[in-house]
């Protein structure tokens, strides 16, 4: 319940991807939710669906120059829950199903969060993307930024094959990704609530695509209209609820669990939720000042190799341990609790309750 350098060859990818991204890994759904013979078919249907998607995902990012074709694989064969497209396949399920565009779309949508993980890690000098060393750390940021241009106008000639409608959602969701990113990069304007700002900057970065990603399995299945604005409210509201939960595993020491260091988003210069919290408490509190001085100073010492590493990681594991990290979760939470409101004009079913126990698993990927 909510509360208030190396990469994989093929083969090894394709059955790493059909071993790990079942409906249950990706979304957090054990066996036991769906009970009913009805629900085990239409889990079995979104398993299916997954097989063609993945599929398409080794074929459509086959480039016929070589070292497109190693750059653009490099982060696919690393892995990845493939959440978005499960999203499109589930939220499908309210309609036809399976059909062909679905499977396009889901497809492009995988292919749009690919790419925009190759700009991120440029913009944000990120050393590890999901267990391996990110693509600008391997060959540079030039071949991954260019790389991630090849994904998006892969994606792009995907989406052209949907019509009208496609092309638009997509491009408003590529602008809303480029807004976040350049938002974040800026930072808040001085009459702006610092807090305020980052949350329209993750609903921006996350929120939107995962929102696009629900919203097509609508569509592209000719399920009624009246639920395309549901599914995109979830969708959106589900991707803020997920980048928080982020900024709190972002701090965890258990680097063979986050593939990350501890700190990550920190030691890049992002002013994560948790830090955003302790800088307005610092304001009235002498013990958060002192940890936030702390926090502020390590990681200018490590950005120019000075001062010694374990100060920061000691610094890292006190705001996890600090009340400001409970309270990012409680918001977290928020957000869940909104995210499945707005799946209350949806049919009961298998959809709906998987959608909520997706939400529930989110939060719970803290713990």
């Amino acid at each position: 319940m909510l509360r208030d350098r190396i990469p994989v060859t093929i083969n090894q990818s394709v059955s790493i991807a059909r071993r790990s991204n079942t409906l249950s890994s990706s979304l957090g759904l054990g066996e036991k939710l769906f009970a009913s013979s009805d629900e085990r078919r239409f889990a079995a249907a979104i398993e299916e669906g997954l097989a063609q998607v993945e599929d398409g995902l080794l074929r459509e990012m086959s480039f016929a120059d070589e070292i497109a074709d190693v750059t653009s694989r490099y982060l696919l064969e690393a892995g990845g829950k493939r959440v978005r497209p499960v999203l499109t396949l589930l939220t499908a399920q309210l309609g036809e199903g399976n059909n062909a565009d679905v499977i396009t779309a889901a497809e492009a949508i995988e292919i749009t969060h690919l790419a925009s993980l190759y700009h991120d890690d440029v913009m944000d000098e990120a050393q590890m993307r999901r267990g391996v060393p990110s693509a600008q750390s391997v060959w540079g940021n030039s071949v991954a930024i260019l790389t991630g241009d090849l994904l998006f106008a892969r994606a792009s000639k995907l989406i052209s094959g949907l019509g009208e409608r496609a092309l638009s959602l997509q491009a408003n969701t590529f602008e809303r990704l480029c807004l976040g990113q350049l938002h974040e990069t800026l930072g808040p304007r001085k009459d702006e609530d610092p807090v305020e700002h980052y949350l329209q900057v993750l609903a921006d970065k996350t929120g939107s695509l995962i929102a696009t990603a629900a919203e097509v399995g609508v569509l592209f299945s000719n399920a009624p209209e009246e639920f395309v604005v549901p599914v995109r409210q979830f969708g959106e509201r589900i991707g803020v609820a997920f980048q928080l939960v982020d900024d709190i595993i972002d701090l965890s020491a258990e680097t063979d669990k986050t593939g990350k260091a501890p700190g990550t988003d920190l030691r890049s210069g992002v002013s994560t939720l948790p830090l955003l919290y302790l800088r307005e408490l610092a304001k009235t509190d002498q013990d958060a000042a002192e940890l936030l001085t702390r926090i502020e100073r390590d990681v200018n010492s490590a950005f120019y190799g000075s001062g010694d590493e374990s100060d920061l990681n000691d610094a890292i594991a006190e705001l996890r341990a600090h009340p400001v990290t409970k309270q990012t979760l409680d918001e977290a939470y928020r957000w869940a609790r909104e995210a499945v409101a707005a799946l209350e004009p949806l049919p009961s079913g298998p959809v709906k309750k998987a959608l909520t126990k997706f939400a529930e698993s989110i939060v719970e990927r803290s713990n």
